[in-house]
């Protein structure tokens, strides 16, 4: 059996590959899975993921990684917008879980560890190593704490999240953890995320007050036959909806304003259909969808162009009560830096 060396040791840590025919599965895929994906993306393989920014094209993000499933998700406005294959801490080097902070960003980050080894677009949760970056993506768990991403979904998360973003980690490979779905899980105080529920025999709850203002995201589920309309990552209303019989499920759609000067609806771009975009959605289609007359009356306002509304065959929230997450304190002390000691995290039970 041949030895590997300790910077041999190092690499294999990061997954830059020593054999050359082993790169491309340690980048990753080069371009996104189509959009149907992210509502099951227990499917992905290896390297692969979807990215389709403008389901939410502003507002809070938030990044959740799955340890049981060896998946991460990207939220926008608390709405899903990206899912990817991961590939976490080994057996006895495991991801730790809990509510994190990015408290550094480096595009061209070595490690301060295993001989400088090259670590592609890194976002720093602690300051004793753990991060997420570019790295191999065997299928299973095999780096030594920090979660690695397909190359091209790692440059693409650098470019939309900001120092003090937040990042949820949670599950346990191998094991039972939280689902994640088209509606962010977990907010950032790491509690369960608050969504509105509809009484048996309510067709519509509206609450503008839980969030004044922020941009305005709208999600349509067909399985559930509800809207819910997020604003600035909290939802704010709820209701009952009545949808044409033909098949539109995973569309995103986009209003936009016409030659005329009239709003129009339209097919935005998504992946897998691209060809799609810009397509103006049949009135008749639009003229099929019924709403409840006053929770329509609220809505009008926010009706601006540029909102969007994603379409989905995908229940809003899957439904578990899941393991408790803890919240990391991950300031570091004083003294501390890049390359100081371990952090003694606070924890304080989350639930989740």
């Amino acid at each position: 059996m041949r030895t590997l060396t300790r910077r041999q040791a190092a690499l294999a840590c990061i997954s830059l590959p020593l054999v050359a025919g082993e790169w491309v599965l340690a980048q990753g895929s080069k371009t996104s899975s189509p959009l149907e994906l992210a509502r099951q993306a227990e499917a992905l393989k290896p390297g692969e993921w979807v990215w389709a920014p403008d389901i939410a094209p502003a507002g809070p993000i938030t990044v959740y990684v799955d340890l049981s499933r060896q998946l991460a998700y990207v939220y926008r406005n608390g709405v899903r917008i990206a899912a990817s294959s991961i590939s976490s801490g080994k057996p006895g080097h495991e991801t730790p879980t809990g509510v994190f902070t990015i408290l550094q960003k480096d595009k061209n980050h070595r490690s301060n560890k295993y001989n400088s080894a090259p670590m592609p677009y890194q976002e720093r949760l602690t300051w004793d190593g753990v991060a997420l970056h570019a790295g191999g993506l065997p299928g299973y768990p095999e780096s030594h704490g920090c979660v690695h991403l397909p190359y091209e979904f790692a440059r693409l998360l650098f470019g939309i999240t900001e120092m003090g973003g937040t990042v949820v980690v949670a599950g346990k490979a191998g094991g039972a953890g939280m689902p994640a779905g088209v509606l962010q899980p977990v907010p950032g105080q790491g509690a369960l995320a608050q969504h509105l529920a509809l009484a048996d025999d309510a067709s519509a709850v509206w609450l503008p007050e839980l969030s004044p203002q922020g941009p305005v995201s709208v999600v349509l589920s067909r399985p559930d036959r509800q809207v819910l309309v997020m604003r600035n990552g909290v939802e704010i209303g709820r209701a009952r909806v009545e949808l044409p019989p033909d098949d539109y499920a995973d569309h995103l759609l986009t209003l936009t304003r016409g030659a005329d000067g009239r709003m129009v609806w339209t097919v935005a771009p998504t992946p897998g259909r691209e060809a799609e975009a810009g397509r103006p959605v049949d009135q008749s289609l639009i003229e099929q969808v019924r709403l409840p007359a006053g929770f329509m009356k609220s809505v009008q306002p926010l009706m601006q162009p540029g909102l969007t509304v994603l379409v989905t065959n995908e229940p809003l929230a899957p439904h578990t009560t899941g393991p408790q997450l803890a919240v990391l304190d991950s300031q570091a002390r004083p003294g501390d830096g890049p390359d100081g000691p371990a952090m003694s995290p606070a924890r304080r039970p989350v639930s989740g």
